[in-house]
This record gives structure tokens, C-alpha cells and sequence, in this order.
């Protein structure tokens, strides 16, 4: 017997490597971020802090951060590839970059991007036991009876026998210090709850796919010099 499995969702895991000054160089200048917070009441006891709400939407434009993205963009172009997306036929734009701070039993909620392409999330401080990443599924497409592998009770009866990779609607992805992640925006993803976040800090970022030339081209966004401002 052979199960065959189609329509992976793909996502891309790398390290990079910078140095320990400039770690510290970013780190510190996130943790001044925090604490000159712009809109405190955002964030609740179980939210972690996360600088797109607080007033620091464009670290890409910090100088501090310059290095790290060029490194990023490179993983960016490389997971294009994987997707046998042409990279000469299109302009990639950051739209926005920020840095999170995940402290205790803090965590960033079941979410999606739905303003960009691509996202990512680089892991610039954590620990073993901090949080890793979250990603759902919403397709269910081995759900032959609707809503079975997302019921309790059918766990508890063992109607379901138990969780598998033909079945989980959520998977835990592992991560550690200066791994990234790289997934399309539309994933619905989160952190774990835990209750041992030690300061884990990371950076994202929203990323925009744009056609160098949209003759004859019916899907993806024309070239910006095409637009007009309304």
C-alpha cells in the first residue's frame, strides 16, 4: 500500500549567523524601542509586545538592522526558487518590518498577513524553552467527516484513534536562536502558550511580490510605476 501526499504547504528554515556585538547592537535597541512604547494600552498581560502596533513598523530602514537584511533577502530570493518563482521577472518590496518581545506567559495570537505575499519571522534571542511557531491548517483536506480532526469529544471517544500528519490541523514548528522562517502570509499562524518565555525577541517582516512587467500577465500586481494615486 502507498499513501501519496499532494499540496504541501512549503516553508523555509535557514540559520544565519551575525555576531555578537551586533546581536546585542539590535537587541538593545528593540529593548529601547519597548520602553519608549507608543500605545501601551495594546498590549494585555497574555499579548507580547510587538513594535508594528508601538510606532517601529520600518526597522528594515534602521541602519542597525542593515546587515541582518541583506541576509534575509537573500533566504527570500532562495525560497522564490523552491517555488520556481522567476526572480527576473519580479521586484520583491518590504512593506513593513517590526520586532516582538515575548516575556512569561505571553504569547502572539492566531493571526494571518493578509495585506502581503511572503512573511518571516528571525529568531534574534531565544532559548530552548521559549516558544517555537505555530501554523494551521483551515483546508482539512483528509476531514472526510467535516470537523473530526478538530473535535474533542471525537478524541475523547476515540473515533480518532489519534493525531498524525495526515491528520493535525496545527503543527509546531522548532525553532532556535537565528533560525529563520519564511511561509506565505496567508498562513494562519501563532506562538505556543507557554509560561517560560525568557525575553524571547524576534524580527518579521511583510513582503510584497511585484511584476517587473505585467504585459499579457493576468495575475500578480502590475509594476508600481503603472499606478496612479486616486
Amino acid at each position: 500500500m502507498n499513501l501519496i501526499n499532494l499540496f504541501p504547504l512549503t516553508i523555509l528554515k535557514d540559520k544565519i549567523d551575525i555576531s555578537d556585538d551586533e546581536k546585542a547592537l539590535m537587541i538593545n535597541e528593540i529593548r529601547d524601542m519597548k520602553k519608549n512604547s507608543k500605545n501601551t494600552n495594546y498590549q494585555t498581560k497574555t499579548n507580547a509586545w510587538t513594535g508594528d502596533t508601538q510606532g517601529y513598523e520600518f526597522i528594515h530602514k534602521n541602519v542597525k538592522f542593515q546587515n541582518l537584511f541583506n541576509e534575509i533577502t537573500k533566504r527570500i530570493w532562495e525560497y522564490l526558487n523552491c517555488v520556481e518563482i522567476d526572480s527576473k521577472l519580479i521586484d520583491l518590496y518590504i512593506q513593513r518590518s517590526w520586532a516582538t518581545i515575548s516575556e512569561g506567559n505571553e504569547r502572539i495570537k492566531k493571526h494571518r498577513h493578509f495585506q502581503s505575499h511572503i512573511s518571516f519571522a528571525f529568531y534574534l534571542k531565544k532559548n530552548k524553552q521559549d516558544s517555537n511557531l505555530v501554523m494551521f491548517d483551515e483546508s482539512y483536506k483528509n476531514e472526510i467527516m467535516p470537523g473530526i480532526f478538530r473535535s474533542d469529544t471525537a478524541l475523547q471517544k476515540g473515533i480518532v484513534k489519534k493525531m498524525n500528519p495526515f491528520n493535525v490541523t496545527q503543527a509546531i514548528v522548532n525553532v532556535e536562536e537565528n533560525d529563520i522562517i519564511i511561509f506565505p502570509s496567508k498562513t494562519i499562524h501563532s506562538t505556543q502558550p507557554t509560561e517560560s518565555n525568557d525575553e524571547r525577541i524576534s524580527i518579521s517582516a511583510d513582503i510584497v511580490c511585484i511584476a517587473k512587467d505585467s504585459n499579457l500577465l493576468e495575475m500578480g500586481m502590475p509594476p508600481l510605476n503603472e499606478w496612479t494615486k486616486m
